[in-house]
């Protein structure tokens, strides 16, 4: 009888042993490939351009997204909307100042999956993340498409929940014209 006992637990960790988790399979963005577009908007207009990522990867488990992590290069900040000698020099260089993103001080923003979701389909997730800009970190919930070697997916931020104050109607009164809305959009384009 002990030893019938023993085959059995033996069977039972053997087949356990055999359904582990598969490990996930990290794949490195390609940076030079990658964008973040992004939409900034104000009482007379609004503005658009792009950033670049500095490194990142996605982690799948058989196929399907588990997790991830982005650094944005915070000192790519261009502005695309306008052309040189029309203003695009000083706001790229007000963006990157220590009024907005203080890039001397905090050349890096980061985007760390927390959890990843399927929504039913193949390649769609919902995605919580932290976020970090400049010194603050906020979880932030997103949409994201999958597939093949390509990924999209699009956020609004607040930038007042990161310490980027200039112009804001939340920090400040009597802007008037001045202001500039706090929301912004990024439009993130992965390559793998």
């Amino acid at each position: 009888m002990r030893s019938f006992s023993f085959l059995f637990i033996l069977a039972g960790v053997i087949s356990l042993s055999a359904f582990t988790a598969p490990k996930p399979t990290a794949k490195t963005i390609n940076v030079a490939q990658s964008v973040i577009n992004w939409k900034g908007y104000k009482v007379l207009g609004e503005h658009e351009g792009t950033v670049k990522f500095a490194s990142g990867s996605l982690d799948f488990t058989n196929d399907v997204l588990t997790g991830g992590m982005l650094s944005v290069d915070m000192n790519s900040i261009t502005v695309t909307d306008l052309k040189p000698g029309q203003g695009k020099e000083n706001l790229e260089g007000h963006l990157k100042s220590d009024d907005f993103f203080g890039v001397a001080t905090y050349p890096k923003s980061t985007l760390k999956f927390k959890k990843v979701v399927s929504r039913g389909k193949p390649g769609e997730y919902k995605i919580v993340a932290d976020l970090t800009i400049k010194n603050s970190t906020k979880e932030v919930k997103f949409d994201a498409n999958i597939m093949a070697n390509k990924g999209t997916a699009s956020l609004k931020i607040d930038r007042s929940d990161f310490d980027v104050k200039f112009g804001s109607g939340s920090f400040f009164d009597g802007l008037g014209d001045k202001t500039i809305y706090d929301e912004f959009d990024l439009n993130i384009n992965i390559i793998f």
